[in-house]
């Protein structure tokens, strides 16, 4: 399989590189969601912040499909970290109950949206018959509703999917990604002010998914991490857990 035409070895950052970036903005995203008060202005622009990072993993997810040497391992993988996950997320993201902070199930992990996002794509590949095909991917969306990015995640992969190499089709997932976050998750009941300020807050929340655009585009060069590739890899699946697990123990601590 070639190499996507948008890429191009002289720019400068590699697949790493920009998973890197990612963490560091999901987890801005995640402390302005468990320590900050959600109108707060800051928080709001933590929060936009880190909408950068699930188009950047369905993006690489989708990527990572077409070159993983097993595809049963990938499978295996996303599915033992969903497991890992689940009660840090819970721990970090569990809502105040009667003044007092604990646990409780407040749905699926990121990693179980992508192991999702995994079965969209299994789906479109290996399905040949059209009315299943589009039963499975009913019920992969209908259990991402579950889950954290509801249905924007597993559309946003099966439009990398379809994109594959080309250029205009990968810039054109991530703006129909960023529409379909936005009309699913902008809270069209509250009262968020004037009609300048309401545009400019939906306009926060498709920032994040149009920069992983821009920065895929633009600065991705298709390469891994030269060095210490064994422990960037497994660094990604583990720094999900572990840091939600950080975050929602400190979060009891100073309840």
């Amino acid at each position: 399989m070639g190499t996507p035409n948008f890429i191009s070895a002289q720019r400068g950052l590699s697949r790493d590189s920009i998973k890197m970036l990612a963490m560091v903005t999901m987890l801005l995203n995640h402390i302005a969601n468990v320590f900050l008060e959600p109108s707060r202005l800051l928080s709001i622009i933590l929060i936009d912040i880190g909408y950068f990072t699930a188009p950047v993993m369905c993006c690489f997810l989708a990527e990572g499909y077409q070159y993983t040497r097993s595809k049963k391992r990938y499978a295996a993988r996303l599915a033992l970290f969903s497991v890992v996950s689940e009660i840090p997320y819970c721990l970090a993201f569990s809502e105040m109950m009667n003044g007092v902070r604990g646990i409780s199930f407040c749905g699926m992990n990121m990693m179980f949206t992508l192991l999702l996002c995994f079965g969209v794509l299994a789906a479109e590949e290996t399905i040949y018959d059209l009315p299943l095909r589009r039963m499975c991917m009913a019920v992969l969306l209908f259990l991402s509703l579950f889950s954290d990015w509801a249905v924007t995640a597993p559309i946003l992969t099966f439009l990398f999917g379809k994109a594959g190499k080309d250029r205009r089709k990968t810039a054109l997932a991530f703006g129909i990604g960023a529409g379909v976050f936005v009309l699913l998750n902008y809270p069209w009941q509250s009262d968020l002010g004037t009609l300048p300020e309401r545009l400019l807050y939906g306009a926060g929340m498709t920032a994040g998914p149009l920069m992983a655009g821009v920065v895929i585009l633009r600065l991705y060069n298709g390469k891994k991490m030269e060095k210490g590739k064994a422990f960037s890899k497994w660094f990604f699946y583990l720094f999900y857990p572990v840091h939600l697990l950080i975050l929602g123990l400190i979060r009891l601590a100073v309840s």
